[in-house]
């Protein structure tokens, strides 16, 4: 990567400042700044900021810290300004000259450092979590609230599954069609059941699924304004997965923000725009939008088993970030009897590590306020997102049991 691509990055997001009008749609929009006057809005803290400022600097603001980083102002604005990536350096800038990065924030963007450490005792972390004046001290001591929807921590891992239980005993499935599983932190440590139910579908569908070296994505550390840790992870994934994408192989994640990552953040926060990012970006699908097209090639199987249920569904801001409409919708309601309420909630206020902070708790309850009261209207007790951290906090603020698209799409195969 040289440094005239690095700043061609870099001005392509500042430079598109002077595209703003100021006719704050991005602010009308901002969930955050809809709920509290802590955050003045994007608008403000991005393209106004950015026009008064040495062109040199990146602007900088105190209040840049209540952005949540939901991307909802960029995909808004009519001019293309990139006012979520350029909040996203602002805010890095912040801590780097104003702040230090408290523990409790460098702590809840190493979601894979903690499965690693409390995998092997998960019984006895979840069962301990859930006591309330233990939670209580947390909140005092590290600053994540007592309420926040934390993960339950899994004993069994998915790749300790995959290449155990799976392939050892028979199980795995062998194909000349093969496609590569970026399963991230998320199915590792915390919910192994959503990577069985995605390579069962694939297998299902005549693909051998393989599981290559992977780190987190980066973007919990990159939402904390960790930017050379989440540069880091970056470039270990884009080095073992570049030699898949180069054989040709599609690279799939059952985690919108993981493929996002891959897709988009490491070239436009990032700023790593070399070729063999820029091949693993062209060849990373998310699974829902891959099955949507093995079923446009009339390739998908659609051996379906009748399913009567109708779910409400929230599409994530990461997801609409991709730009590939709503797969998991079409797919779903091609099993029969499957009826999928699509919530018009734009956001369930988690932001990824967002909503566990403890200044920052009422504030996403607050954004995702519209959105439980839909799930709660439709009188179902499942519920249906791509995103991991928002099944969490949906959950959390509905008591609604959460799954992923690949889940139902498993139980209609039969193979759940």
């Amino acid at each position: 990567m040289t440094d005239d691509i690095t700043l061609s990055i870099w001005h392509q997001v500042q430079n598109s400042a002077d595209l703003c009008v100021k006719c704050n749609i991005c602010t009308s929009f901002c969930p955050v700044a809809n709920v509290t006057d802590k955050f003045p809005g994007p608008k403000f803290v991005g393209p106004q900021a950015q026009r008064f400022r040495n062109p040199h600097e990146i602007s900088v603001d105190d209040s840049l810290d209540y952005c949540s980083g939901c991307g909802v102002c960029t995909m808004v604005c009519p001019h293309e300004v990139k006012v979520m990536e350029m909040n996203a350096k602002a805010r890095y800038k912040l801590y780097q000259e104003k702040k230090s990065i408290p523990l409790r924030n460098r702590l809840l963007g190493r979601s894979e450092l903690l499965g690693m450490l409390v995998s092997p005792v998960a019984p006895f972390a979840n069962m301990t979590l859930k006591i309330k004046p233990l939670r209580q001290l947390i909140e005092v001591i590290m600053g994540v609230h007592r309420d926040a929807p934390l993960p339950p921590f899994s004993f069994e891992t998915f790749r300790g599954w995959f290449k155990g239980v799976h392939q050892k005993s028979g199980q795995q499935f062998v194909s000349q069609k093969k496609v590569v599983y970026y399963h991230g932190c998320s199915t590792n440590y915390y919910e192994p059941h959503i990577g069985k139910a995605a390579v069962a579908v694939l297998e299902h569908n005549g693909y051998e699924v393989l599981i290559p070296p992977q780190v987190c994505c980066g973007l919990p550390m990159l939402s904390n304004a960790e930017f050379d840790a989440a540069r880091h992870n970056a470039h270990s994934n884009i080095n073992s997965l570049v030699e898949y994408a180069r054989a040709g192989y599609i690279i799939l994640g059952t985690s919108t923000s993981c493929t996002l990552s891959l897709k988009s953040d490491y070239k436009h926060i990032l700023e790593i725009d070399n070729e063999d990012a820029r091949l693993v970006a062209q060849q990373t699908y998310d699974i829902c939008e891959f099955l949507l097209q093995l079923w446009q090639n009339n390739e998908l199987k659609t051996d379906f088993k009748t399913i009567d249920v109708t779910l409400p569904y929230h599409s994530a801001c990461q997801l609409k970030a991709h730009n590939m409409g709503l797969p998991a919708i079409e797919l779903m309601e091609m099993i029969p009897g499957v009826k999928i309420q699509h919530m018009q909630a734009d956001c369930c206020g988690i932001a990824g590590t967002y909503g566990y902070k403890k200044e920052k708790y009422d504030i996403g309850m607050a954004v995702g306020k519209p959105l439980f009261d839909q799930v709660k209207a439709t009188g179902s007790d499942v519920a249906v997102c791509d995103s991991e951290t928002c099944r969490w906090q949906i959950g959390h603020g509905t008591g609604a049991k959460m799954i992923h698209p690949v889940q139902l799409l498993a139980q209609a195969y039969g193979l759940i």
